[in-house]
């Protein structure tokens, strides 16, 4: 299937598009931008910077990928993005590029990132990430897979998401959130576990039950993190797959749980 690109559109000398990839009216993509096959850049759309963009991905109209870091400590040269298969990229999003050529703003695939939202250079995001319109995520955010942000969240700078977490709308995300867990608040707050979630994606009530003891634990026991964490070192499985992506995300929280 050849290439389907649209008379106006401004492909810069350079750019590698695959077999099937279709741009739009006055759409741009830049010099050194490569998309895989299948992806449809539609109109006034733009992919810019050293980005990597995988299998049938969609960025819709108005939408900027690529761009120049917003990071002050930008000294010129090549700035990278890595983007993976089937990403959504609703109106008006922008998704921005690493400060430097050894660093790497990441998203993963079978997301979907509504409009108006930002993420920002040298974040990491994992797959299955559903962002709400106007949320943000400052820069060195990690977001591990299946995490949902509510529309009009904002992310702090090296804050991170966990599996299956929820951020609710209009949350400010200052410290890190821990998986299979809803957020919320200004400042935001873990208040309960996603249990919908959860329920939604086929755990069974004993997981889920679980899941709900090692909340417990960690907020509403009056244990501090180190106390939490040997309760369930001596009480629970630790080798359960929730016991144990919960203790290992609580072992590299920079930022403390939220």
């Amino acid at each position: 299937m050849a290439t389907n690109i649209h008379p106006t559109a401004i492909i810069e000398q350079g750019a590698q598009l695959g077999e099937g990839v279709s741009v739009g009216a006055y759409a741009y993509i830049g010099a050194q931008v490569k998309i895989a096959q299948g992806t449809v850049v539609m109109h006034h759309a733009t992919v810019d910077g050293a980005t990597t963009m995988g299998v049938n991905n969609e960025v819709h109209p108005y939408a900027y990928v690529g761009g120049k870091t917003h990071d002050l400590k930008y000294q010129g040269g090549v700035h990278r993005l890595q983007i993976g298969d089937r990403n959504v990229f609703r109106e008006f999003t922008t998704v921005h590029c690493a400060t430097s050529a050894e660093q790497l703003t990441i998203v993963g695939s079978d997301n979907n990132i509504l409009s108006y939202s930002h993420i920002a250079h040298e974040c990491v995001v994992g797959n299955h990430l559903v962002m709400s319109s106007h949320s943000a995520l400052g820069g060195h955010v990690v977001v591990d897979d299946y995490a949902n942000i509510g529309w009009g969240a904002g992310v702090h700078q090296f804050c991170r998401v966990g599996t299956r977490a929820m951020v609710g709308a209009t949350s400010k995300v200052v410290q890190d959130v821990p998986p299979y867990v809803i957020s919320d608040g200004n400042p935001a707050a873990t208040r309960t576990i996603n249990k919908v979630g959860l329920e939604r994606a086929g755990y069974s009530k004993e997981d889920i039950s679980l899941t709900r003891r090692v909340f417990k634990a960690f907020f509403k026991d009056g244990m501090n993190r180190s106390q939490a964490v040997e309760w369930l070192t001596t009480n629970e499985n630790i080798d359960h797959p929730i016991v144990k992506t919960f203790l290992d995300f609580t072992a590299k929280s920079q930022r403390g749980l939220g």
